[in-house]
């Protein structure tokens, strides 16, 4: 689905956006924002990229990331649920991980948290290996899969 359809889906659906973006520093707001009129259903984009930021824009707590590190599953749920919190959006999608280059054993170049969360419904979480593309490519479909998110939480019924 390409971004303007996503947009239509979402006046469609009366759902207002949020991003809340670490490795991708803010280029799913820029894809959702290149279309003209967006601004009826995008709030707000918070770029996170340090652990301060995620703490003091989206409430993310400091024992999640001392127990979690920034890249996981759990700082992506709070991450998402913050960006909602924090704006008027009824939809807000999360995104942190290691665009490259580097990442170690534990953490390697290409794994992304993804975070969704959405009004009445739990706060999903996953992770998505993109290994080690390099980081413009990492980035690239980071983006792409955190649309496609969004695409399939605002399908009738949701997908995801």
């Amino acid at each position: 689905m390409n971004v303007s359809d996503l947009l239509d889906l979402a006046r469609k659906s009366g759902a207002i956006l949020a991003t809340a973006e670490s490795c991708t520093g803010g280029m799913i707001a820029v894809a959702l924002t290149d279309i003209a009129g967006s601004s009826d259903v995008f709030d707000r984009g918070f770029v996170t990229y340090s652990n301060a930021a995620k703490q003091d824009m989206l409430g993310v707590r400091a024992e999640t990331l001392a127990a979690h590190g920034a890249v996981s599953e759990e700082v992506a749920r709070e991450m998402a649920d913050g960006a909602r919190a924090h704006s008027r959006a009824t939809l807000a999608v999360s995104v942190t991980g290691i665009a490259g280059p580097g990442g170690s054993e534990f953490k390697p170049e290409g794994r992304v948290c993804f975070g969704l969360s959405q009004e009445g419904r739990a706060t999903l979480s996953e992770t998505v290996e993109f290994g080690p593309r390099g980081r413009a490519a990492v980035r690239a479909a980071t983006r792409d899969h955190a649309l496609a998110l969004i695409a399939a939480a605002l399908a009738d019924p949701p997908v995801v």
